[in-house]
């Protein structure tokens, strides 16, 4: 019934137009064509003359009523270092061009009304007047010229490349249909090789080059994990995309750049303000203070629920609205901290699987990060009076198959081993030696035993006194795990060192 009324006011509007133009056409005829010509230019530029007015006066009152939503203005101020050189410049540009843009459509509707037909008015034409070309040439050439200089130093100063003695964090963002990967350099402070040949959709989407050893630590963010990055700290982003054309956008830190396939390009920032520290900035504007749902008053205020975001500012698909990722910039230490619980991808999802390349190689990472469990277990030990004996597993010492030779990588942990023991002087410690199930019984208790002697001389080599170490063995008598798997057996294939006095 709705769709018949309206159809049926659209008939009625379409049969009074019609009318309208047969009474005007009907008009024209008895006042003569050349007078109603006249009336309608003059109708003409009356309502052009209005329209200025209410289109100079609505684009100022709506600058002016929106700009606390705009960026650069109110609260949206910048919250990185060579934003407010960016707000500057663009402050500059707005200033000149605002200027033309009045001008320019005041004379535009004026000449309109001015020269609008009227009888004995005639139109003048001059073919060239030196004057007039000097001032159209000159003026904006100079005004371009001065806009374009300053755009060139804004430029210059803030896409330069790091320099080696400047302190910055690297991250890199590469986009694709639709999201985006973040990764991040571990402790080494270094991002890994990547290589397009290398990537695996199953196992390694990014082409990471797991032979290079500064990629082993490097962390990479799932889909819908903040990105986290430091106040006050030098952030340089390396941008590619995997696919189409996308664009790393972070409109609250004025970084724009396009992220091109086979092209990578970079952006550097310095953040200046915290998350925190931009919502108490907002706090103060009224239209801030509202609840973020209008539909439910006891909702968060809109301040509380601010964030600053990574956004795709080209239109990459039907997908592209889901590219939003949330970033938040914390202070230094908060950083740290938020990165010492992230673990590398590699370590959850390639190490020791069968595509690694490394597989049965003790890495460097591996090693250091051995040697702080290490540290930490033994100053606890010393440290505590209520510990006065505990057992620590040797991850890290291997042996020559059926046999008890030491394998060349066991010389890392029993090293530290050594060097701890020459710290802690008071300590005594037992070498265990554990074999799974597998065979003879008399044969295994043999090779624990023979194990445990091999760490204990290997140990006094190093400078441990002989007298501070008993190695005993065990065989098979203290499994850990079941011995029907090879799982189980791998751990109950052990060497276990105990502390038994301090």
């Amino acid at each position: 019934m709705n769709i018949l009324i309206g159809l049926f006011i659209i008939a009625l509007l379409a049969i009074v137009a019609i009318q309208i133009g047969k009474v005007s056409e009907l008009a024209a005829k008895i006042r003569g064509e050349e007078e109603v010509e006249r009336e309608n230019t003059h109708k003409t530029a009356v309502w052009l003359l209005v329209f200025m007015v209410v289109f100079l006066v609505g684009c100022i009152a709506s600058a002016w009523y929106y700009k606390n939503s705009m960026l650069g203005y109110g609260p949206l101020t910048s919250a990185s270092k060579h934003g407010f050189d960016v707000d500057s410049m663009f402050n500059i540009t707005l200033f000149f061009t605002g200027i033309v843009f009045v001008i320019t459509h005041i004379l535009l509707f004026w000449y309109s009304y001015k020269y609008r037909q009227q009888d004995g008015n005639k139109a003048v034409f001059f073919a060239h007047d030196n004057k007039l070309e000097l001032i159209w040439t000159v003026v904006p050439a100079v005004v371009m010229a001065f806009l374009v200089a300053n755009g060139l130093v804004v430029w210059n100063e803030i896409m330069p490349d790091v320099s080696p003695e400047d302190q910055y964090l690297e991250i890199e963002a590469t986009g694709y249909q639709f999201a985006w990967d973040i990764r991040y350099p571990g402790n080494d402070s270094k991002l890994g090789t990547k290589d397009f040949r290398l990537i695996d959709p199953a196992t390694n989407s990014l082409g990471m080059d797991w032979t290079d050893e500064k990629a082993l630590d490097d962390i990479i963010l799932s889909g819908s994990d903040k990105i986290v990055i430091p106040v006050d700290t030098m952030i340089r982003v390396r941008i590619t995309a995997k696919d189409v054309l996308h664009n790393f956008y972070l409109p609250h830190f004025r970084v724009k750049m396009d992220a091109v396939p086979g092209l990578p390009s970079y952006f550097i920032f310095t953040p200046v303000k915290t998350t925190k520290q931009f919502r108490e900035q907002l706090r103060a504007y009224p239209e801030w203070n509202v609840p973020v749902d209008p539909s439910d008053p006891s909702s968060k205020m809109r301040w509380e629920e601010f964030n600053y975001e990574l956004a795709c500012a080209e239109l990459c698909g039907t997908g592209h609205y889901s590219m939003r990722r949330i970033v938040e910039v914390v202070s230094k230490e908060e950083y740290e901290d938020w990165l010492s619980k992230q673990r590398s991808f590699y370590a959850d999802n390639v190490r020791n699987k069968d595509f690694d390349p490394n597989k049965g190689k003790l890495l460097g990472f591996e090693i250091k990060d051995r040697e702080v469990e290490l540290n930490g277990e033994f100053e606890t030990i010393a440290t505590s009076d209520s510990i006065k004996s505990a057992t620590i597993e040797m991850k890290n010492v291997f042996y020559e198959v059926g046999g008890a030779k030491l394998d060349e990588q066991s010389k890392f942990e029993l090293d530290y081993i050594a060097k701890l023991l020459s710290k802690y002087t008071t300590i005594s410690i037992q070498i265990a030696g554990h074999t799974d199930a597998t065979g003879d019984v008399a044969a295994n208790q043999l090779l624990s035993e023979n194990r445990a002697s091999e760490v204990k001389n290997y140990l006094v080599s190093k400078g441990v006194a002989s007298e501070r170490i008993k190695s005993v063995g065990f065989g098979s008598q203290k499994p850990v795990d079941s011995n029907d798997t090879e799982e189980g057996r791998e751990k109950n294939r052990r060497t276990e060192l105990t502390i038994i006095s301090k």
